[in-house]
């Protein structure tokens, strides 16, 4: 027996392509002059009717396909993008790129989504000497709308908005869709290829405070293209080769000279670094010495890669503790899987004549950039920037990226544009065709609103605060007596969710771009738009069915079986907001803003407790507390928002617990 889905997805693209076609015949006929003068005049017109009749079947018979609700979510924004799209073309034909503009309304009275394109397509047409009130334009849209499955009504209100009214019942549809399938990410086109570069710590330094922001925001970026269906390679581009392992090796050589034979037992890898740092500093002799080992390291002499590999290892068990409580997922791929690359990347952008030299140096201008490209330094060694340009290579060629996103700090934003700037100038890639992008971010701040440091001025170890942040939350637990009423192993998992989801979320819900302040006391405060808010909300949304003992098959057999209803003002604000989801996760796929999920999920929540506080879930006798009535619909719509929410963390990388 075939897959029911494919056979579906096969029939939609071989209609939307006799569509397409049709509808460019038909538009071959709307031009009697390309089709020369014809005597059939009349034969023409019979053609045309013909033709606007089966395109009309076509169209109509696509809508159904729509409307029986595939297992993907609908994107309902975009869908009516796509309503108004061919609107607008048959209202405004000579109109060349017409604005569309498509959002939800922001008050209720006046329907669900409005769209706003009137006012701009008459900015346009007045361009072009052309004067038409916009609620002309307007009325004309309205009266193009093609036949569709989800909009009940259109009013024109104002100067030209187009307010949109949705038909209950289709949403309805949409929901019992999701409760049956799942939360199921919108069809895509084609699965891309999607490298991420994040964390990117140093080998023999400490991760700190700066790596958090790179290690949150990258891996919510992975986990949003990873449930959207895009291939997805997480790499970590740690600083593991330079000079700074020469002073290291030399080192170790000294302190351990028996190194080659037994492991040494570097416990403190930055005390490490810090006293092979003082000696390059003040012992000629050891700073001698460090440079040879950096030359017999590039030679790949087999003591000093031990050696080498020896400081990488003790770093990347450091780093392992930071990836285990934040349960992050990466491949280590550092500078140094890049040093071989290297040279070939110079000896392309010589042969093209993009190389000039600067005292001594070579560097490369590319256009429209102030700031040029060191490739070679003087002493011949190879920069930071001829390591980055091998990385993009070696992403766009070997990896076959289509899309490349870097997660670093703002000050970094510069070097990635002159970075990516030089790579367009040789034609590595189109940025038309490949997304080459940097995601950079502020700062974090303390408290009085300095760089976030230690007391003493240092900068704050990541793994003291996540400890931190465990002592932290156990006394939240404790202060609110979850301790008194989970097991000790429920109050652990509780603990870590609380704690490390409070510090992510604290992270996630600023945007990106600008510095934040951390406090653990707003991050574990349980009001507001906080991870604290959020995972008791969560708990009490799904504790909701557990006190009604009902479970998850009664839930899965209501579903299949009862009407989502949806005639209360509360149940039908619910409902359109659950169905924002994949509208959400479109905005943040276009600007890799991760807050705007953040908001959803607040929002969410707070039109949840409306609806719970206005419409009766399970009704009790109130003598007996006994259970006497549930609304199962409703019910229904509770296990609905449990679903996203779940889904929303899993995104954020928040874990949920049951009990809390």
């Amino acid at each position: 027996m075939g897959d029911p889905v494919a056979g579906y997805t096969s029939r939609l693209q071989q209609q939307e392509l006799e569509i397409h076609s049709l509808t460019a015949e038909l538009e071959s006929l709307k031009n009697p002059q390309g089709l020369g003068l014809s005597p059939h005049l009349d034969g023409l017109r019979e053609e045309n009717a013909k033709l606007k009749y089966r395109l009309n079947v076509l169209k109509r018979s696509l809508q159904e396909e729509r409307s029986q609700c595939s297992k993907t979510m609908m994107n309902i924004n975009q869908r009516l993008q796509e309503i108004f799209g061919e609107a607008i073309r048959e209202a405004c034909p000579d109109l060349e790129n017409p604005p569309l503009a498509v959002t939800p309304n922001q008050q209720a009275k006046f329907g669900d989504y409005q769209c706003n394109s009137a006012m701009a397509m008459a900015q346009m047409m007045k361009s072009k000497g052309l004067k038409v009130n916009p609620r002309q334009i307007a009325e004309n849209i309205q009266q193009n709308i093609p036949d569709n499955e989800l909009i009940e009504k259109t009013e024109i209100a104002g100067p030209g908005f187009i307010n949109v009214h949705l038909k209950r019942s289709f949403v309805s549809k949409l929901l019992t869709n999701l409760l049956l399938n799942g939360v199921q990410p919108p069809r895509l086109e084609s699965k891309k290829k999607v490298v991420v570069d994040f964390s990117s710590p140093n080998i023999a330094k400490e991760m700190h405070v700066g790596h958090l922001r790179s290690t949150i925001i990258g891996d919510s970026m992975c986990r949003l293209f990873e449930f959207l269906g895009y291939d997805v390679l997480r790499l970590n581009h740690v600083g593991d080769w330079g000079t700074q392992f020469g002073m290291l090796i030399a080192h170790l050589q000294d302190k351990f000279p028996n190194y080659l034979t037994v492991s040494p037992p570097i416990g403190d890898l930055q005390a490490f670094y810090k006293e092979s740092k003082k000696r390059f500093d003040e012992e000629e002799d050891f700073k001698k010495r460090a440079y040879q080992c950096v030359v017999k390291l590039q030679s790949k002499d087999p003591a000093f890669i031990k050696g080498w590999n020896l400081i990488c290892d003790v770093s990347r068990k450091e780093f392992q503790k930071v990836y285990n409580c934040l349960d992050i997922q990466i491949i280590e791929r550092g500078e140094s899987f890049y040093q071989d690359k290297m040279t070939a990347v110079v000896k392309e952008f010589e042969a093209k004549g993009l190389v000039e030299m600067d005292e001594g140096r070579k560097i490369v201008f590319a256009p429209g950039q102030q700031i040029p490209l060191t490739v070679v330094k003087s002493d011949g060694g190879y920069t930071y920037d001829t390591s980055d340009l091998a990385a993009l290579r070696q992403r766009l060629f070997d990896e076959k990226a289509d899309i490349i996103i870097y997660v670093t700090d703002s000050g970094q934003g510069t070097h990635f544009q002159v970075v990516f700037a030089a790579a367009q100038m040789i034609g590595w890639y189109d940025p038309n065709v490949t997304r080459v992008e940097h995601a950079g971010f502020g700062v974090v701040l303390g408290e009085d609103k300095k760089k976030f440091k230690t007391r003493s001025g240092d900068t704050v170890r990541l793994m003291d605060l996540l400890d931190e942040g465990l002592k932290r939350s156990m006394e939240k637990l404790k202060e609110k007596d979850r301790d008194k009423v989970l097991s000790t192993e429920d109050l652990t998992k509780a603990q870590r969710s609380v704690a490390f989801g409070c510090i992510k979320y604290a992270d996630l819900s600023h945007n990106r771009i600008n510095d934040y302040v951390f406090s653990f006391d707003k991050m574990l405060d349980d009001r507001g738009n906080t991870a604290a808010y959020l995972l008791y909300a969560f708990t009490r949304i799904r504790s909701i069915a557990r006190l009604a003992n009902i479970d998850e098959a009664a839930l899965r057999k209501a579903a299949e079986t009862t009407e989502v209803l949806l005639e209360h003002d509360k149940e039908w604000k619910l409902g359109k907001c659950l169905l924002r989801f994949p509208e959400i996760l479109q905005k943040i796929l276009d600007d890799l803003l991760l807050h705007t999920l953040c908001d959803y999920l607040y929002e969410l929540a707070t039109t949840f407790t409306e609806f719970y506080d206005s419409c009766y879930c399970i009704e009790k006798d109130r003598q007996t507390g006994e259970v006497v009535k549930v609304n199962m619909w409703r019910m229904l719509l509770c296990d609905a928002t449990a679903a996203i929410m779940a889904k929303g963390f899993d995104i954020l990388g928040i874990n949920p617990v049951s009990r809390m």
